[in-house]
């Protein structure tokens, strides 16, 4: 199946019909009224004959005036005398005139508004349905919860069903980079897991006669937010690629930088535009590496996302840290710069990037974040292993870390044997 197929059946779903309350109308329930001429006896007759009504409305001319409430009645009339003395009256003695009154049309919502702003006499009483003024019957305070709350639900399932689908819409944008991956490097692991099914955290890879460009990176916010970020990043990094190539990592992160500046909007006043105005203050931080197979070299470029290295021999795993700006912020200057840093690359060394989602992880007895430190003693420890028993022994080691703490953003991770 397609991703245009994924589509039209996402639509399928999200279109389907279902069988939802959304106006008053539907909670209409054809009551017996009263008049003013009707006696309390024949109310009395009335409550007795329908042990299931609550309320009992009272018409005049067609249109409703009151409502008399099931428990109060015969409440009063079980008291000494009333009985005698009110039988034969007309029903209005025992009448409520002001009860909630609302047209057949209304919607669900407006009328749960007046159900609230009612209180505890709406929500017992129920209240009377009309239509141009004219009685037209009763509904129940029960039966409208239930109308909202299965509207509550339906809306619940279209927004996670379109949260599902735009899970497909970003795992299909990555499949080229997977599928590059697995062609180019023989050892490799990837991790990917959104937070809340859609990712702020995104990754690209591409294989070039000469070598191959991996990128990780990870925008403001995760969930929704996080991953329309994603979209707008991949975008401006194409562009950026059309422009400058794969080689000069931070001449690519500069220009992504000016890109979502000036796409968004994001000029702080202190880089030279007084009058401009932050709209948004998004961007990204991420790691650029390209990799020069012939030279065994590689240039790495970093918005706070550092490198993990081990090559053969070597007793700890290095961190080379990338530069101390993010990409896109309003902070952010319009022309800063990254550094390229250029590392020889001896046979079979271990390279590694992690988004924020795996250092930050609160966890442990102390309940502090899992750290730079824990990840290069895991890597250091397992360093020899093919790179999926890498990845296994680290995220083995990061969920008993992370144990009852919920997870607080969303992790990735690549790492890849050269």
């Amino acid at each position: 199946m397609d991703i245009n197929d994924n589509l039209a059946e996402a639509i399928t779903l999200v279109s389907a019909p279902h069988k939802l309350v959304t106006q008053t109308s539907g909670l209409l329930i054809e009551a017996q009224a009263v008049t003013p001429a009707s006696s309390n006896g024949d109310v009395f007759s009335l409550f007795e004959e329908n042990p299931d009504l609550v309320g009992l409305p009272v018409i005049e001319n067609g249109r409703p005036i009151g409502m008399i409430n099931r428990n109060i009645f015969m409440q009063s009339f079980a008291r000494p005398f009333h009985r005698e003395i009110y039988l034969q009256k007309s029903c209005i003695a025992f009448m409520d005139k002001l009860p909630l009154i609302v047209e057949r049309e209304t919607s669900i919502q407006d009328l749960s508004f007046k159900v609230i702003a009612g209180g505890e006499k709406a929500l017992a009483d129920g209240f009377i349905i009309a239509e141009d003024g004219n009685y037209a019957g009763v509904g129940r305070a029960s039966d409208m919860l239930k109308a909202v709350a299965d509207l509550q639900a339906e809306k619940n399932r279209l927004v996670m069903e379109s949260i599902d689908y735009g899970s497909v819409i970003q795992r299909s944008l990555s499949r080229a980079s997977r599928e590059s991956m697995r062609r180019t490097l023989n050892d490799h692991f990837l991790i990917w897991e959104p937070r809340d099914v859609v990712s702020g955290d995104f990754y690209y890879f591409h294989e070039y006669e000469d070598g191959f460009l991996v990128i990780l990176f990870d925008c403001t916010g995760h969930g929704v937010p996080g991953a329309f970020m994603t979209l707008i990043m991949s975008a401006f990094l194409q562009s950026a690629l059309n422009e400058y190539g794969p080689r000069d990592p931070g001449a690519l992160i500069a220009a992504v930088n000016r890109r979502v500046k000036q796409a968004m909007g994001q000029i702080d006043h202190s880089h030279g535009e007084p009058d401009a105005e932050p709209v948004s203050d998004d961007g990204m931080d991420a790691a650029f590496c390209w990799v020069d197979l012939g030279q065994r070299k590689l240039t790495y470029a970093g918005a706070h996302l550092p490198l993990f290295m081990w090559h053969p021999g070597d007793t700890e795993v290095q961190l080379v840290g990338g530069d101390r700006a993010g990409v896109g912020y309003a902070t952010t200057a319009m022309d800063q710069t990254w550094r390229n840093h250029e590392i020889d690359l001896p046979e079979h060394s271990c390279i590694y990037f992690f988004t924020d989602g795996v250092m930050d992880q609160l966890g442990g007895r102390k309940g502090i974040a899992f750290g730079k430190r824990r990840i290069r003693e895991i890597l250091l420890k397992h360093a020899d292993k093919p790179m999926p028993e890498q990845r296994s022994e680290l995220m083995s080691a990061f969920t008993a870390y992370q144990g009852s703490h919920p997870r607080k953003d969303d992790v990735a991770a690549i790492g890849f044997r050269i």
